[in-house]
C-alpha cells in the first residue's frame, strides 16, 4: 500500500529530478564550449560537474521510477529500497565523474599551468548557468518547504533525516552547483588581476573538494537507508504514544521501524494487551492501531503487532543509541 502523500511526493520528485537533469545538461553543453575556447581548467571543471550532474540525474530519475514500482509475490514489501540503490549510484557517479576530474584536473593546471584565452564568453556562460541552476534549486528547495510543512518540522531537519534521497541529491547538487559557479568565477577573476593561472586550478581543486563532500554524505545516507534505517526518534515517540493511547494496550514491550522506500515506513511492535483481552478483543484492537497509525502517519504502509506479556522485555536486546536517531 502507497499512501496518497506518497504518491504526491513522488510525482513532485520525479517533477524536480526531470527539471534538474534538463538544466545541467544544457549547462554542461555550454560549460564545455566555454571551457574549450578560453582554456580555463574551472571551466572544463564545471563542464564536467555539470555532465555528471545530467548523468546524476538519470540515475535519479531511475531511483524514483524504480521505487514507485508496486509490491508483488517476490517483492511483497515494495520496490522502495532499488531507489535506494539507484540514488547510491548517482552518488558515486558525482564522486567520480565531478570530484574525481576537477580534482585532478585542477592539480594538472597547478603545477603545470595553462594560458588563458578570452575570458567574456566564460562569465557570460557562468551568468547563464547560475540563473538556470538558480531556477532548477529553488524548485527542490520548494518541494522541501511544502513536504516539511506538511510533516510541521523545519526544512533543515527534513533534509537531514528524509528518506527521500532523489529530492536530497537534486538539492545538494544544485546548491553545490550554485556555489561552484562563483567560485569558477572567482578563479578567473583572480586569474586576469594576478596573470597567474594557477588561481584557476585552485578553483578547480576547490569546486571538486566541494563535490566530494556533497557525494560521501549522499552515500552515507543511502548506505544507511538500504541497510534498513529507522524513523527519526521523533515519530517512532509518537507512534509509541499512539499505541499507547489505546485502553487495550497496557504496555510496548518493543517498537522497532525501518524505511522501507521514499515515503514508505514498516512498524513492527510487540504490545503487553490487557490482560483481559480476549481473541476478538485483540483483533479489533490491532485493526484500530493500524488505521490511527495510518491516518496519523501517512508514510506508514505496513504494521505488525505481536502480542508479548510485558514480562518479556527482561533481557531483550538494546536497539542502537537514541543519539543517532535524534532529529
Amino acid at each position: 500500500m502507497v499512501d496518497k502523500a506518497g504518491e504526491k511526493s513522488g510525482s513532485e520528485s520525479l517533477g524536480t529530478v526531470i527539471v534538474a537533469g534538463l538544466a545541467n545538461l544544457a549547462i554542461a553543453v555550454a560549460k564545455l564550449v566555454a571551457g574549450l575556447i578560453s582554456g580555463s581548467s574551472a571551466m572544463l571543471s564545471e563542464a564536467m560537474h555539470s555532465a555528471a550532474d545530467t548523468v546524476t540525474e538519470i540515475l535519479l530519475f531511475v531511483a524514483v521510477r524504480r521505487a514507485g514500482h508496486p509490491a508483488d509475490a517476490r517483492h511483497p514489501f515494495g520496490h522502495g529500497k532499488a531507489g535506494f540503490f539507484w540514488a547510491l549510484m548517482a552518488a558515486f557517479a558525482t564522486l567520480i565523474g565531478g570530484a574525481g576530474f576537477s580534482i585532478t584536473h585542477g592539480l594538472h593546471e597547478i603545477s603545470h599551468g595553462e594560458e588563458l584565452a578570452d575570458l567574456t564568453i566564460s562569465y557570460v556562460v557562468l551568468a547563464i548557468s547560475f540563473v538556470i541552476e538558480g531556477i532548477s534549486f529553488l524548485k527542490a528547495l520548494s518541494q522541501v518547504r511544502e513536504e516539511a510543512g506538511r510533516l510541521e518540522v523545519s526544512p533543515q531537519r527534513y533534509v537531514a533525516r528524509t528518506s527521500d534521497t532523489a529530492l536530497k541529491a537534486v538539492l545538494f547538487e544544485d546548491g553545490a552547483a550554485l556555489v561552484g559557479l562563483l567560485i569558477a568565477a572567482s578563479g578567473l577573476l583572480a586569474c586576469q588581476l594576478t596573470g597567474s593561472p594557477v588561481w584557476d586550478g585552485v578553483a578547480s581543486v576547490v569546486i571538486g573538494l566541494l563535490l566530494l563532500g556533497i557525494a560521501l554524505n549522499l552515500i552515507r545516507a543511502n548506505v544507511s537507508l538500504l541497510i534498513g534505517q529507522a524513523v527519526p526518534m521523533r515519530m517512532e515517540q509518537e507512534i509509541r504514544a499512539e499505541l499507547l493511547a489505546l485502553p487495550e494496550v497496557e504496555n510496548v514491550v518493543e517498537l522497532l521501524t525501518m524505511m522501507l522506500g521514499p515515503s514508505e515506513v514498516m512498524v513492527a511492535a510487540r504490545v503487553d494487551f490487557a490482560d483481559d483481552a480476549t481473541g476478538a478483543g485483540l483483533e479489533r484492537a490491532a485493526d484500530r492501531v493500524e488505521r490511527r497509525l495510518a491516518e496519523r502517519f501517512p508514510s506508514i504502509s505496513q504494521v505488525f503487532l505481536d502480542p508479548t506479556p510485558a514480562r518479556s522485555a527482561q533481557g531483550g536486546r538494546v536497539v542502537g543509541d537514541d543519539a543517532d536517531r535524534d532529529a
